[in-house]
């Protein structure tokens, strides 16, 4: 197989067959028999591949939205993303389960958290393949290069699991057998440190990186995916170990600073092996990435690692609804807010409180797609459009989608609803050098590790800066990113700000560190990243628009030029029939309104007052908008307790009734 297109083939868990007679004994010709299934190397492929969509979502499928962008919907639970009405919680209250099976759609929750549910069907997966491996090994239906190969899969696999589990509860019951039903006490034993935990998922990481084949075809798991994800986990709970040491969850550990500094250098241990494969570079340009249509991207550009292609005529049910959200016929209910304009960094590398750029101080989108980093301009759509702060993400498109939006054609199918075919880069380079980075930079400033030198921030950072433009985006006027210099690292005044110095973890004591967090929201935005950053880095104050009022606003919007009047045209041209972007109508009076700013003396800005469309008041109508019915989150949402996700009544109960006990998460009693 040269490509796929991640049909979710079923989940193969327990593979039985039982009868009392010799016709019953027969096997079946159309179920699949544990006892006959595990007899070839394909097998136990297919059988892997059934978990292949549940890990490198892409876009999911059809209306799903689960670890996906979430440009239609809910969307993740990050400081990038603002909405009309009230902004959704993360959790205030311990819920009956942890899978959220109440709710409209299932999972719908885990955007919020970015992890994984209270669930061991995967590691009970996972344990499963590995005891059928060692059978399939003794009975000679596997070379030992198979076996190590697939073992690391599986270890791959369940090491991930585990990791995603530890990062929404901390402390979790671990497993590395199979648990039966009649082995009770395995089954309703308390939770294990998470310390234990970790160490066994840093075992199968270790183990996977040796045996994994480098390559065994295209968008199949091989050691460079593993190199990948094995870092992005080993980097989330190195910095937890340090920004979290004091929080009430660790205080059972007595070796903070060392497990941090053990899982830090794993993490730049196995992104490093990826860099000196020298297989991977940036050579593609930042839309093609997320809007090709049909086919992989893997091993056609230089920086996919694995792809997740969409193909109806491959498999009519494997479509998603992304790209119709991106292409500006839709309405996003929630898309990208003020905090997210501050941080993209101008294209002289400088915020934009110190950038000497021609009109990096306008906040005109029209200004900003031409003055900032080009993946701003990748990114949103430039001018204000129907979302609910102005900003219109366009990111998971390709350049010809959003065309239909203003040209009054008849968008083809593969842009419409649910049926999209454009593919999504599950793995892709740019992780692998920015986990690599960041990994040395923390290894440097807590623990006197290798400082970080001119040459880490070229094949790093630097190299992502020099990722090709296309001719849409030169055509605008957009450049490359001046490097990041060792020697001139920005000292930017969001750092020290009253805002960051309300976080949990407090002021980020490096610049460095600073700018490196920078680019990874740069580069990842709405992609599932950011809430487990600001998890891990302590940083949920960063979601309550009290401590962070820049969460509350949208774009730069100036409604009196988009208002349709017949002495005016609109300035806006990219709509269809130059309707533009009237909110000034008698139904939004004292609905809509934006907010004014000042400039500070250190070029930073402040927020004015709210001004109300009133029916006359048009020419002051220029300013960030206020999304309509806008409410802040309820203050639990930052609360210590909430970096971790409660143990649900549902499992509490379930050892209750078995006469076990589980304990529960600190805070949350």
């Amino acid at each position: 197989m040269k490509k796929i297109s991640f049909i979710i083939i079923a989940a193969i868990v327990l593979l039985t067959t039982a009868g009392c007679s010799d016709f019953l004994d027969r096997p079946s010709l159309t179920t699949l028999d544990d006892q006959t299934y595990w007899s070839s190397e394909n097998n136990v492929r297919l059988f892997v591949l059934g978990a292949y969509g549940s890990y490198f979502t892409g876009y999911s499928d059809t209306w799903g939205q689960v670890y996906a962008p979430g440009v239609y919907s809910s969307g993740e639970f990050s400081d990038d993303y603002t909405s009309s009405g009230a902004l959704p919680n993360i959790l205030v209250a311990v819920p009956k389960d942890n899978w959220f099976r109440a709710e409209t759609r299932p999972g719908y929750w885990l955007p919020r958290r970015g992890s994984g549910p209270w669930n061991f069907a995967y590691i009970r997966k996972w344990n499963l393949l590995l005891d059928r491996l060692n059978t399939m090994k003794e009975d000679g239906k596997l070379t030992d290069e198979a076996y190590k190969h697939w073992s690391g899969v599986a270890r791959f696999f369940r090491g991930w699991e585990y990791s995603r589990f530890v990062q929404s509860f901390g402390d979790v019951p671990y497993y590395d057998h199979q648990v039966f039903p009649e082995d009770i006490d395995d089954m309703y034993k308390d939770r294990d440190p998470r310390t234990l935990v970790m160490d066994g998922v840093k075992a199968d990481f270790d183990y996977a990186m040796a045996n994994v084949r480098v390559d065994d075809g295209i968008d199949f798991v091989n050691r460079h995916v593993v190199g990948v994800i094995a870092s992005r986990c080993m980097l989330f709970e190195g910095t937890w170990y340090i920004y979290h040491k004091n929080d009430e969850a660790m205080k059972t550990n007595s070796n903070i600073d060392g497990y941090a500094k053990t899982f830090l250098t794993a993490a730049q241990t196995y992104a490093q092996a990826v860099i000196e494969s020298g297989k991977y570079s940036f050579d593609t340009d930042f839309r093609t990435l997320f809007g090709s249509l049909y086919t992989t991207l893997t091993g056609k550009s230089k920086e996919v690692i694995l792809y997740r292609a969409y193909n109806k005529s491959v498999n009519a049910g494997i479509q998603h609804c992304i790209a119709s959200y991106s292409n500006g016929n839709e309405a996003q209910t929630a898309s990208g807010n003020l905090s997210t304009l501050k941080a993209w960094i101008c294209q002289d590398g400088k915020p934009y409180s110190s950038s000497t750029v021609a009109n990096a101080s306008s906040w005109r989108l029209q200004d900003m797609v031409v003055t900032r980093d080009p993946r701003f301009e990748a990114t949103f759509w430039d001018e204000p459009k129907a979302s609910a702060t102005g900003l219109y993400t366009e990111k998971f498109i390709d350049r010809e989608g959003p065309k239909y939006s203003y040209n009054g054609k008849a968008r083809p199918t593969y842009y419409a609803s649910n049926t999209n075919e454009n593919g999504f880069p599950c793995v892709r380079y740019a992780e692998a050098v920015l986990n690599w980075i960041e990994a040395k930079a923390e290894l440097a400033d807590k623990f006197s590790g290798t400082a970080v030198t001119q040459a880490d921030l070229d094949k790093s950072i630097n190299a992502i800066r020099k990722r090709p433009l296309d001719n849409v985006a030169i055509a605008k006027g957009v450049k490359q990113t001046a490097p990041l210099l060792i020697a001139a690292i920005p000292d930017d005044p969001a750092r020290t700000s009253a805002v960051e110095a309300a976080t949990h973890a407090g002021i980020v004591s490096s610049p460095l560190i600073w700018e490196i967090r920078r680019e990874r929201r740069m580069e990842f935005f709405m992609e599932q990243y950011r809430v487990l950053d600001i998890r891990r880095w302590g940083k949920l104050e960063l979601m309550q628009g009290s401590v962070n009022p820049d969460l509350l606003v949208g774009g730069w919007v100036e409604l009196d030029l988009a208002r349709k009047t017949t002495t005016q045209a609109t300035n806006l041209k990219k709509t269809l029939n130059n309707q533009g972007y009237d909110l000034l109508t008698n139904a939004n009076i004292n609905k809509v309104s934006v907010k004014h700013y000042t400039t500070n003396a250190d070029g930073t800005i402040t927020l004015g007052d709210r001004i109300y469309w009133n029916g006359t008041n048009a020419t002051e109508m220029r300013g960030f908008l206020v999304p309509i019915s806008i409410q802040d989150r309820e203050a639990a949402n930052t609360a210590v307790r909430n970096y971790l996700e409660p143990i649900c009544t549902d499992v509490i109960t379930q050892y209750v009734d078995a006469g076990y006990t589980i304990t529960q998460n600190p805070g949350w009693d």
